[in-house]
């Protein structure tokens, strides 16, 4: 009787060896964790559809990101909501909105966190859409000026990163421009490079207050059954001077993140979306699944598909799993 030569098994025998071999590792210092923050004092309410997820003012918002630092994630990615939006989105610069106050707390109290502001208006317009309307038309090039003073104000409130996700055309550039002519030079810029008119994003527009007054967002974001323009989108964003670009959402777009990760050598990140997390807590509060388990399987297969950087709702979950909190 003729057996095999060669026993893939015997790599797989005990958890000391499958983690010896383990080809893909995740870890806490590869993790963004994105926050919500408002106007106001003393205000800690947790979004319906993200459970564990939070819209907070400053000083609330400030006890989490200590928090974040204690489990060892290096940074935040910060979404603002204003207390009031007009139609150009005009909070989104002003030194004294959400995320610039935000941003300054953080240097303040001196915590050891990259700070990542997400440069987009759809918060701060009372319209919903990324940029500036004309006639129920989202306008390019207006939007991209207004879009660079927002990165320039995150900037120069101390944020080391400024993440435009608006999928205006010339955005980046517009952006580097804006931040080398400050000499903001060493502010990197990620971009949502690749970014999807996906149905998954409906739990953040409840949590940033940012759904469409009117019609949709696919005249700008991208067309899900597109890979090829991906590549030129994310192509066009390092020629403009992108350091670092975003494929979001993830897990529909592994093979997206995949072909980023061999064609380009920049540091790649996934956006892990909301909707992706509220699935699975939802699917976890049924006790249909096991969510420690799935939570790590699916940052695993965002990062064996080629993701440096994974922003995720999961992330104080999975630094408290893996230290063994």
């Amino acid at each position: 009787m003729s057996y095999p030569t060669e026993r893939p098994r015997r790599l797989r025998r005990t958890e000391a060896i499958r983690s010896l071999v383990r080809e893909t590792r995740v870890a806490a210092t590869g993790l963004l964790y994105p926050m919500f923050v408002v106007t106001g004092s003393n205000i800690r309410q947790e979004i319906r559809s993200m459970p564990g997820i939070y819209q907070q003012s400053v000083d609330r918002f400030l006890e989490e990101a200590r928090e974040v630092e204690q489990f060892g994630i290096p940074g935040i990615l910060l979404f603002g909501i204003p207390e009031h939006k007009d139609p150009s989105g005009s909070e989104a610069w002003s030194p004294d909105g959400p995320v610039p106050q935000a941003i300054r707390a953080v240097r303040d109290a001196d915590l050891k966190l990259l700070v990542a502001g997400d440069v987009c208006l759809c918060e701060y317009t009372d319209h919903g859409h990324c940029g500036v309307i004309e006639q129920e038309t989202v306008l390019n090039d207006p939007s991209v000026e207004l879009l660079a003073k927002a990165a320039l104000a995150y900037a120069q409130a101390g944020a080391d990163i400024v993440a435009p996700s608006d999928m205006m055309d010339g955005r980046v550039a517009a952006i580097r421009r804006a931040l080398d002519d400050d000499g903001l030079d060493s502010t990197i810029v990620m971009s949502y490079a690749a970014k999807y008119c996906s149905g998954l994003y409906g739990p953040f527009r409840e949590a940033a207050e940012s759904a469409p007054k009117f019609g949709d967002r696919r005249s700008y974001q991208m067309d899900p059954a597109n890979a090829r323009e991906a590549m030129r989108e994310v192509a066009l964003d390092i020629e403009e001077g992108a350091d670092i670009v975003m494929v979001k959402p993830a897990v529909p777009y592994l093979d997206v993140i995949r072909r980023v990760r061999e064609e380009f050598s920049v540091p790649v990140a996934a956006y892990n979306v909301s909707g992706e997390y509220s699935m699975v807590k939802a699917a976890a509060a049924n006790g249909w699944i096991d969510e420690k388990r799935v939570v790590l399987e699916l940052l695993t297969g965002i990062q064996r598909a080629g993701a440096e950087i994974i922003c995720t709702y999961h992330a104080k979950d999975v630094a408290g799993w893996l230290k063994g909190c």
